[in-house]
Order: C-alpha cells, then sequence, then structure tokens
C-alpha cells in the first residue's frame, strides 16, 4: 500500500520540535506500508523579507526535500492570504498541492490528510483527481476551534463526508465528525501512542540533579504552548491563588509560544515562583515529567493531549481540564483530577489535593492503558486499509 500523507503540523529542519506524535505515528506506519509525505510550508509573495515578524517568512528556510525519521519528505509551499480569512484556505491549500499530487498519478493507493482543514478538506479533493480513497485525521483544535468558524465548517460538511475514513484520536472528536455529516461506520478512534521505554517510572531526585533544578519543593510542570487557550494563564492565576502546599511548589512551564512574555509579566505581578524553560527537544521532556511531582494542563480544549498520556506512563497524577478525550483516559481518582476550562479557582483547589496526597508511581503507570507508537501505527494502517476495501467494494 502507498501512503500519500498531507498536513501542516510536522517537524521541519527550523522546527525540528513540531508535531512529534505525527512524526512518531508515521514514521512507523512507514514500517508497515510506503510512505511519502507532503508536509507544507505557508508562503505569501515576499514571505522572506517579514521574517522577523512572520512565522511563515521563518519558515522560508525550510528545504524543499528531506528524510526525517526514514521517511520521504517534501515541503510544498501552499498559498497563504493573511487576513483573508479561512473560507478559501481550502481550495488555496489543494490548488497549491495540486501538481504535487498529480506527478505522483497512479503512484499512490491513499491520501490521508492529517488535521481537518485545510489538509483534510485538500485530501478529498486531490484523491477525487488522483481516482483513490481519502482518509481524514482529525487532531483536535482543527475541529474545536477552525471547524465551527462558518467558512470552514461549510468545506467540512462537503468533505468529511465524502472521506472514505475518518480517523479521531478521542471520541469526542468522533462525535463532532457525525454532526458535521459522517457515516458512524465510517469513523474510527486511534488514539495517538506514546514511548514506554522513554516515558516510564524514574527516580525524581536523579531527573532534578539531571536538569540542575535545587531544592526540594514540589514541583507543578506544565508542558505545552505558552498561550491563554492552553490554560498557562490560568495556572499561573490559580498558583497564586493556591492553597499552603500549592504556594509551597514551584510551578515550571516548558514551551514557547505566543504568550510567553505575557503570561511571565503575569507570573511576576501576582508573585508566583514561576520558570519559563521555553520549548525542549521531547526526548527531555521525560526528565521533566520524572522530576515532577504533578502535570498541570488546563487546556481550553483538546483532542487527546500526548502530554498527559506521557505524565501517566511515567507515573505521575494529572490535573486537568474535563474537555476532548482527557476524561477517558483520567478515570480514576489514582491517576489525577479534572476541572472546568477557565475556573482557576477549581484548579487551584485540584492541585492542593494532588499536592497533598502520596502517589505511587508505578501503580499509576500500570493503570493507563494506552498503544505504543507501533500499536497506534498498526491501527492507523488498518483504517487505510479499510478505505481501499470499501472503495474496491464501490467499484465492483
Amino acid at each position: 500500500m502507498r501512503v500519500l500523507i498531507l498536513t501542516k503540523i510536522f517537524p521541519n529542519r527550523v522546527e525540528p520540535l513540531s508535531s512529534p506524535f505525527n512524526r512518531r505515528q508515521f514514521a512507523a506506519l512507514g514500517k508497515l506500508c510506503d510512505v511519502e509525505v507532503l508536509a507544507t510550508i505557508p508562503w505569501f509573495p515576499g514571505a522572506p523579507v517579514f521574517k522577523r515578524w512572520s512565522h511563515a517568512g521563518r519558515l522560508s528556510k525550510v528545504p524543499a526535500t528531506d528524510t526525517i525519521d526514514g521517511l520521504s519528505v517534501r515541503h510544498p509551499r501552499f498559498v497563504l492570504l493573511p487576513r483573508i480569512g479561512h473560507s478559501v484556505a481550502g481550495p488555496l491549500y489543494a490548488a497549491s498541492l495540486a501538481m504535487h499530487a498529480l506527478k505522483l498519478r497512479r503512484r499512490v493507493d491513499v491520501v490521508l490528510g492529517s488535521w481537518a482543514y485545510p489538509d483534510g478538506y485538500a485530501a478529498v479533493v486531490l484523491a477525487d483527481f488522483l481516482g483513490v480513497p481519502a482518509v481524514v485525521k482529525l487532531h483536535g483544535s482543527d475541529m474545536n476551534v477552525v471547524a465551527d468558524l462558518p467558512g470552514p465548517r461549510r468545506r467540512l460538511e462537503w468533505a468529511l463526508p465524502r472521506a472514505a475514513r475518518v480517523i479521531a484520536v478521542s471520541r469526542p472528536l468522533a462525535e463532532k465528525a457525525r454532526a458535521l455529516g459522517v457515516a458512524p461506520e465510517r469513523i474510527d478512534i486511534v488514539r495517538n501512542g506514546i514511548d514506554r521505554a522513554t516515558f516510564r517510572p524514574r527516580d525524581r531526585a536523579e531527573a532534578r540533579r539531571t536538569l540542575g533544578l535545587e531544592g526540594r519543593s514540589p514541583i507543578v510542570l506544565y508542558v505545552g504552548h505558552v498561550t491563554r487557550e492552553k490554560g498557562a494563564f490560568d495556572l499561573i492565576r490559580a498558583h497564586a491563588a493556591g492553597g499552603p502546599a500549592v504556594r509551597a511548589s514551584r510551578l515550571v512551564l516548558v514551551g514557547d509560544g505566543s504568550g510567553l512574555e505575557e503570561c511571565g509579566a503575569l507570573a511576576r505581578g501576582l508573585g508566583v515562583a514561576a520558570t519559563f524553560v521555553g520549548a525542549r527537544p521531547h526526548e527531555e521532556i521525560a526528565t521533566w515529567l520524572a522530576a515532577c511531582d504533578v502535570l498541570a494542563l488546563p487546556s481550553w480544549n483538546e483532542g487527546m493531549p500526548n502530554v498527559v498520556l506521557e505524565a501517566l506512563a511515567s507515573g505521575r497524577p494529572v490535573v486537568a481540564t474535563r474537555v476532548g478525550g482527557i476524561p477517558d483516559v483520567v478515570d480514576s481518582d489514582t491517576l489525577g483530577v479534572l476541572v472546568p476550562p477557565r475556573a482557576p479557582e477549581a484548579l487551584a483547589r485540584a492541585l492542593e489535593r494532588v499536592l497533598e496526597q502520596p502517589h505511587d508511581a508505578e501503580r499509576i503507570s500500570a493503570e493507563l492503558d494506552i498503544l505504543d507508537w507501533e500499536g497506534s501505527a498498526r491501527a492507523i494502517h488498518q483504517s487505510l486499509l479499510s478505505a481501499l476495501e470499501s472503495r474496491a467494494r464501490e467499484a465492483a
């Protein structure tokens, strides 16, 4: 089976830490079938000139082709029209990729779009040109945020029901796909995997020494983009409003994002002992998780965040919001506590509760029931085979 993947969320030479879940899953998929990745780069006329202010400008140095984790990766540019709106993004995206895709006619068996819009929309359009089935993988904010915008919603109402299969990383995302007209029998729920060899219970003191962390104060860890929507600001406010255990803890935020400077200013203004360490290599995240006492992820919306799975596999309890697929995983007091989104006071109480209790790392890790990357890739592979089989039945 020959698979063409379209995605705008994939690592590259400029942003090597981007979307490690896609990199790991597609690398594992590449061991089961032939995979070629079109990992797109936004472009507009004069983009390199604006590299200091524009994400597209900074990505202008990404090479046209690369090999990443053994995968053949092309980085085609797609036309981005800033401030025009989302409604034309899907057709422009498909048009930008048309020549690349058509060169692969009769060399592709199935097209996989990884991100609902514009990737999934384009996958459906281009797969039709190639005469092969399309599969669309849903992640989180592509459905929780983008799909709620009028233009993208209309495009997805047209595209998703035409996909041979739709893969959702969580049950709530599957329900959103049904609401957009996808037949239930065409939806597969496939969670992302984790690397159990890397994310496992480890000695906390040793991990702190490795990271150069001094002191014995409990550590509340946040891993993700530092933005308002990811709940980073809510976490700062929760720490400021917390009880004795929270106030005695140290807050560490790993990641970068558009809200980094403002979030730091908020922490200083509220007197919160917060450390911002920036983005770190994915392999290093395991050491940060081992060093912490609890992972906090108070996002406003999610699909199924991998850092929650990795924290639990590392034997660390989780305090997170009751959104997306998180309640399907954090489903016992052993694993953690869930709170409503945008509720710093409830978040503070949950952190206090978790920090006051002892936790058995081995028990937490053992209770997590999740596939590794190879198992996740096998499930994706089966969905792609099902798409081919359904196309064959329709043609018979």
